[in-house]
């Protein structure tokens, strides 16, 4: 737990660094003051206060909500089960959820500088394992799961356009279907039932809650991460 909290400095300095709208430079400093944000000066900015430490203004994350997503990560690596080659491979994935979702709340969008990383660690971790003792079969149908969801989210932004989902959840999608299809393919499909379920209902309360309207687009990213991970201790 010490060691995931020690942590948790470079999951806001992603947050704080991405979370700022498509065309935009990444930021590099507090955007009140000038204060430069980094690891060689993590306190208080990248610290469960999310202050800087120039002028006090909130930099990233809202406090404490990093350091909470963290600890449910680390639940989550324990809970599921798994060789220890698999485990370092949910764990690769969940270091680059957590910022992922607090940066798609944040400005709905999901950076390449995150997404690809995280498939493609998984993806590797998942190839060692295949090489060393699951055998070919589970990588080759993560592969599979991947990039045939990748393509099927990139299909609906090709065809239905802002309607569809974006490019970013294709990429982070890529991720997600290897993640799932390593365990096999009814997890795959308990995973986007639940992802698809509680996106629904959140739009749906919303909108009874005229918090959003019908043409009001909700990032998807959180929903998709959730359904994974829901769907992988369904699954134990």
């Amino acid at each position: 737990m010490t060691a995931t909290l020690a942590g948790t400095p470079l999951l806001r300095l992603a947050v704080a660094r991405y979370a700022v709208p498509p065309g935009e430079p990444d930021r590099t400093a507090c955007p009140r003051c000038g204060t430069p944000l980094g690891l060689d000066r993590p306190w208080p900015a990248l610290g469960p206060a999310a202050r800087c430490g120039g002028c006090r203004a909130r930099v990233g994350a809202p406090p404490g909500t990093v350091e909470l997503a963290a600890l449910a990560a680390l639940a989550v690596l324990v809970a599921v089960p798994g060789a220890p080659v698999e485990r370092a491979a949910l764990a690769w994935w969940l270091c680059f959820a957590v910022p992922l979702v607090a940066i798609d709340v944040a400005v709905h969008r999901l950076p390449d500088r995150l997404t690809w990383p995280a498939a493609a660690g998984v993806l590797a971790l998942y190839g060692v394992a295949a090489a060393t003792s699951a055998g070919a079969a589970p990588w080759l149908r993560a592969a599979v799961a991947g990039a045939g969801l990748a393509l099927a989210f990139a299909a609906t932004t090709l065809l239905l356009g802002r309607r569809g989902f974006g490019l970013g959840d294709a990429k982070l999608a890529l991720g997600v279907g290897a993640l799932l299809g390593w365990h096999g393919w009814p997890v795959l499909v308990l995973g986007l039932l639940v992802t698809f379920t509680l996106s629904a209902l959140t739009s749906l309360a919303l909108l009874l809650a005229r918090r959003v309207r019908w043409s009001s687009h909700l990032p998807f990213g959180p929903f998709l991460v959730l359904g994974t991970v829901a769907a992988l201790l369904l699954a134990r």
